[in-house]
C-alpha cells in the first residue's frame, strides 16, 4: 500500500479535448535535464509520525493486548506439552503417549490459526487507519511539493531493491515537513505517550507465529 512513487508536475499536464472535437491544448515545455527538483518521503514514517497516527496505533495495539496474551498463554501451554513429551514420552505407555502427540498436534494447529487469524484482523485494521491517514495527507503533500518546487517525489519506506530509492539525503527529505504541516491543519494532540521530538516509529505487528515444531519420539 505504501509503494508508491509521488509525481507532482504542473509543467506536465495535458489538457483534455475541448467539445466539437478541438485538438487537445498542447502539454507544456518538459523541463531541461538536472531542473526538476526531487525530494524522498518515508511515507510508511509519515503516516505513524503523525499525532493522529501515533494515536491510532496506539490504541490499535491496546486493543489487540488480549488476542497478544492469549496466544502468549496457548504457545506455553504447548511448549510446556512439549517438554513432557521429549522428558517422559520414553517412559509412558503407547497410548499415554499417542494421546500426549495428539494434544500436542491439536493445541499447535489452534494456536497456528489463532495466530493466523490475529495478524490478519491486525494487518486489516492497520492498514484501514494508514488509508483514512493517506487519503487526507495527499492534499498537504500536494501543496507543500508545488509550493517548495518539487517536480518529483519518491517514497523511501523501502530502500533499493525494495524500493526505488537506492539512497537520500536530509536535504531531500521532507518526511518531518510533510508531518508537521499535517499536523498543523488536523488539529490532534500529541499522545501523552509521545515524548516531544521523538523519532518517527511505524506500528509494531503483532507477535509472530509459533514457529513449526515436531513431536517425534526421542530416540
Amino acid at each position: 500500500m505504501f509503494a508508491v512513487a509521488l509525481t507532482f508536475s504542473a509543467q506536465a499536464q495535458t489538457g483534455s479535448p475541448t467539445p466539437g472535437g478541438a485538438a487537445p491544448a498542447a502539454a507544456a515545455p518538459t523541463p531541461a535535464p538536472g531542473s526538476i527538483k526531487v525530494g524522498t518521503i518515508d511515507m510508511q514514517g509519515a503516516v505513524a509520525g503523525t499525532n493522529e497516527g501515533a494515536r491510532d496505533f496506539e490504541a490499535l495495539n491496546k486493543k489487540f493486548e488480549p488476542r497478544r496474551t492469549e496466544l502468549q498463554n496457548l504457545n506455553t501451554e504447548v511448549e510446556n506439552y512439549k517438554k513432557q513429551l521429549n522428558t517422559q514420552g520414553d517412559k509412558m505407555n503407547e497410548e499415554a503417549r499417542a494421546n500426549l502427540v495428539k494434544t500436542i498436534e491439536t493445541k499447535q494447529k489452534s494456536l497456528q490459526r489463532s495466530a493466523e487469524d490475529a495478524q490478519n484482523e491486525y494487518q486489516q485494521q492497520l492498514n484501514e487507519i494508514a488509508q483514512r491517514i493517506l487519503q487526507k495527507m495527499a492534499p498537504v503533500i500536494d501543496k507543500y511539493v508545488k509550493s517548495n518546487g518539487y517536480g518529483l517525489l519518491l517514497d523511501s519506506s523501502n530502500q533499493w531493491p525494495q524500493g526505488p530509492v537506492v539512497m537520500t539525503s536530509v536535504q531531500m527529505d521532507i518526511t518531518k515537513a510533510i508531518v508537521d504541516a499535517y499536523n498543523a491543519q488536523s488539529g490532534v494532540a500529541p499522545p501523552a505517550s509521545k515524548p516531544s521530538g521523538a523519532a518517527i516509529s511505524k506500528p509494531a505487528a503483532p507477535a509472530p507465529k509459533p514457529a513449526a515444531t515436531t513431536t517425534s519420539k526421542p530416540q
